[in-house]
């Protein structure tokens, strides 16, 4: 069964960048559209990014349009999310999964994923 797991999390300053990585395991994810979300404390989480299986149609949230990019490397079974001149309204929990199949903006907005969240990597932006 396909695992993404998800790593790059830090403690950083605000202006700061971070790189990062969504890690498929048990399988392919060159099949799927692949999401960003996080979820910060006391909030709901939230879609930030998502970009599709081919030939790489691209999401973002507005909140973080022009800071946030997303891009996927198929032959490393791997979807990153770089984050350019963090903010302290960044902290966060960023998890990555899998959409199901439809529209990928659709998906992406409504969380809709295959199987069940993974642990997550931690950013924290302070100073």
């Amino acid at each position: 069964q396909l695992q993404l797991v998800e790593s790059g999390g830090d403690v950083v300053q605000p202006g700061e960048f971070l790189r990062l990585s969504c890690v498929a395991r048990g399988g392919s994810l060159d099949s799927y559209d692949i999401g960003w979300f996080r979820q910060a404390p006391g909030k709901a989480r939230e879609a930030v990014s998502c970009i599709t299986s081919r030939p790489g149609r691209i999401f973002h949230a507005d909140s973080v349009n022009g800071r946030f990019s997303i891009s996927r490397d198929n032959a490393a079974n791997t979807v990153y999310l770089q984050i350019k001149k963090l903010k302290p309204e960044d902290t966060a929990v960023y998890y990555c999964a899998a959409l199901l199949l439809g529209s990928m903006e659709e998906m992406c907005v409504q969380q809709r994923i295959f199987g069940s969240w993974g642990q997550g990597t931690q950013v924290t932006v302070s100073s």
